[in-house]
């Protein structure tokens, strides 16, 4: 038997992965579309295309190419054409292309790009998006590239209290609308128009209605609901479906055209409920919740740094109507489910990974899913759901992972210091050798409503490709273990969620005799990043540490994030004039004298969900105080660096990651 010597992960193996993602099967189960990203090593930039293949695994080939990102194929009806959205021409436009062969076709001219196409039934016209302001029309066209270069400098004008977003920065005036485009013809027709954001939902079995959410109300800025929405296109008559009482999304119409499904809550516990599955009845306009009863979150709410860009399929009807596959998360697990009218749910794909796509064809019960696990990055397999047989269609990083020694993550339970049930894994380092004791670093997820998962993790392998042991929990205010467990952060942020991680350090030090307690690390970014300011400013435990995308100050924080104004109310539950005290006690910048951890800041320079100014006063206030810190801004960056950044960047801040524990967990 031959032995193979696989060598460390390094940080440049980034560069060296592939993503597969967005897998679609066509109307008649033969074939499989999906897109795979790379990295273009010499200009450091993503460049995305379309694969297109049979289900049995055979003749998956290519068919786009260049220095482009090709997104989002979705088939046509007969099953004859596929269309993307693609940024080919300076903006993403949606193209076609025949499934014969030949060049893409481009589609859409809008003067601020297109997307989310939704095909027709009778696949004749598409449904998209598109930005547009007041003076904007979806028929004007986009300019050719250089042509705005001498774009006057003007000043903006602000009258809204949301005017910036961390996805797309400040938002000029422009609201996401709703046309449609006729293939045949190229003829484009708008259909909503004003200051509310629309997005698309799905079309009615016939043909004459689509779907839509949106908040149509005066203060949309302050209810933050999203209501769905049915269009005649004959007339445009718009009907409500929901009560405008929270928020939803992913609506797809069931084949007979009997119901909706969408997914989403009521806010009874604001940002921390628990999305759940609904279903309208057309007829009788009576909405029910079928899984208000189940203590699980719906959809994929597992977080990493490889899987940018995964879609919700939502509800995915079977044909007789009568019921639907979705998406759940739970137990750091995120699998496929089976659900019916009735209400009856059971998995059928639930194991310990971390499905981030699917799409099944609703008569034969077949799908084709994207599984990742801690040690794999990603591929597609087929599944038949009424049996269990599968087959790996895809195997993009094979090369890598033939060469590369990956660390399991291995499961572990512990007690809270109230005897709650905290879930997380330890990860041994590249060459783990028994007896031995290696530096050790806790990693606090973001969100915080997000759940580590049994997912690939290119930080975490890096780190354990260098010595370290990493650990990684879901403490309080994580989904997957239930709507009282996702709640309990709220209004006691640095609480009993510091003493999780806290018992997490205290459980992997007692049990596990390679943990080094004299040389323990923590990072972790956005309320990650609140943590780790909160752990050093509460404790001298840790040796090192690294706070990424972070908040520091929420009296300010309420005024510059994107999201402050009313993230901090649901969260903190305090007010920045009624609750200034609270608001204070509970930001790590308070205790910064206490802090004698050497601190490394990274921050993206234009963050505007966790803006910058929140490192520099951290920054600020530790060299004033002579501690020990360093402050790394990265250009061109918001909050979404580490999962979706520039990737030459994204590799400068694993490298200082890497380099400060070494410095300080190492030597």
């Amino acid at each position: 038997m031959t032995v193979i010597n696989k060598r460390a992960l390094n940080t440049e193996d980034l560069y060296e992965l592939k993503q597969v993602n967005d897998p679609q099967l066509s109307p008649d189960g033969t074939k499989i579309a999906f897109t795979e990203t790379v990295i273009h090593k010499e200009k450091h930039e993503y460049n995305s295309h379309l694969f297109v293949g049979d289900v049995n695994g055979e003749n998956i080939r290519q068919w786009t190419f260049g220095d482009v990102r090709d997104q989002s194929p979705r088939w046509s009806p007969d099953g004859k054409t596929i269309s993307f959205v693609s940024n080919r021409s300076g903006k993403s436009q949606i193209y076609l292309l025949n499934i014969d062969g030949g060049e893409p076709r481009q589609l859409t001219h809008c003067v601020n790009g297109a997307r989310n196409p939704v095909w027709s039934p009778d696949g004749s016209k598409i449904l998209f998006a598109t930005s547009l302001n007041a003076s904007e029309k979806v028929t004007d066209v986009e300019k050719k590239k250089g042509e705005d270069k001498d774009k006057k400098l003007e000043p903006m004008v602000v009258e809204r209290i949301r005017y910036k977003s961390d996805a797309v920065g400040f938002l000029d005036d422009k609201n996401q609308h709703l046309a449609l485009i006729t293939i045949e013809t190229g003829e484009v027709e708008q259909l909503t128009e004003g200051n509310t954001d629309y997005t698309a939902g799905c079309w009615s079995p016939d043909g004459e209605r689509i779907t839509f959410t949106a908040d149509v109300s005066d203060d949309a800025d302050y209810n933050l609901i999203a209501d769905v929405f049915i269009m005649t296109l004959s007339d445009k008559k718009i009907e409500k479906v929901t009560n405008s009482d929270g928020g939803f999304s992913n609506i797809t119409w069931s084949p007979d055209g009997q119901y909706l499904a969408f997914l989403g809550h009521k806010k009874e516990f604001l940002g921390a409920t628990l999305s759940r599955i609904w279903v309208a009845s057309i007829e009788t306009k009576e909405i029910s919740c079928l899984t208000e009863n189940w203590d699980v979150q719906i959809g994929d709410v597992a977080i990493g740094d490889f899987h940018s860009g995964s879609v919700n399929p939502g509800v995915v009807w079977t044909k007789d109507s009568k019921g639907f596959y979705f998406l759940m998360s739970d137990q750091g697990n995120t699998g496929v489910y089976y659900g019916s009218l009735e209400g009856e749910m059971y998995p059928v794909l639930f194991e310990d990974q971390h499905v981030y796509g699917l799409s099944v064809n609703g008569e034969t019960h077949k799908a084709v899913v994207a599984i990742s696990t801690p040690t794999h990055p990603g591929d597609l397999y087929y599944i038949d759901f009424t049996n269990g047989e599968s087959k790996q269609l895809t195997n993009v990083n094979v090369e890598f992972l033939n060469s590369v020694q990956l660390s399991k993550a291995e499961p572990i339970t512990f007690k809270a210091q109230d005897d709650w049930d905290i879930h997380g894994w330890i990860m041994k380092p590249f060459g783990f050798e028994e007896g031995k004791k290696y530096p050790t670093i806790i990693e606090v997820h973001g969100g915080p409503h997000a759940m580590y998962a049994n997912t690939y993790f290119h930080e975490f392998q890096m780190l354990t490709a260098k010595g370290f042991v990493v650990v990684f929990t879901n403490p309080r205010g994580s989904h997957g273990y239930g709507q009282h467990f996702v709640d309990a952060v709220r209004g006691d942020y640095g609480g009993k969620d510091y003493l999780d991680v806290m018992s997490a350090t205290d459980y992997v030090v007692d049990t596990f005799d390679f943990v080094d307690e004299a040389k323990l690390g923590i990072t972790g970014g956005s309320y990650g990043g609140f943590m780790t300011n909160w752990v050093v400013g509460h404790t001298n435990r840790f040796k090192a540490a690294v706070t990424q995308r972070s908040i520091s100050n929420w009296l300010s924080f309420y005024g510059v994030s994107d999201i402050g104004y009313f993230f901090t109310d649901w969260e903190l539950k305090g007010d920045l004039i009624a609750d200034t005290e609270k608001l204070w006690s509970h930001s790590p910048l308070r205790y910064v004298d206490n802090v004698e951890t050497p601190l490394l800041i990274l921050h993206g320079e234009k963050d505007f969900r966790c803006p910058i100014e929140q490192a520099e006063q951290l920054f600020v206030s530790l060299k004033m105080r002579k501690k020990e810190t360093k402050f790394v801004r990265f250009p061109e960056s918001n909050h979404e660096l580490s999962r979706s950044g520039n990737p030459k960047l994204r590799l400068d801040r694993l490298n200082h990651i890497k380099d400060w524990f070494v410095t300080y967990l190492m030597n």
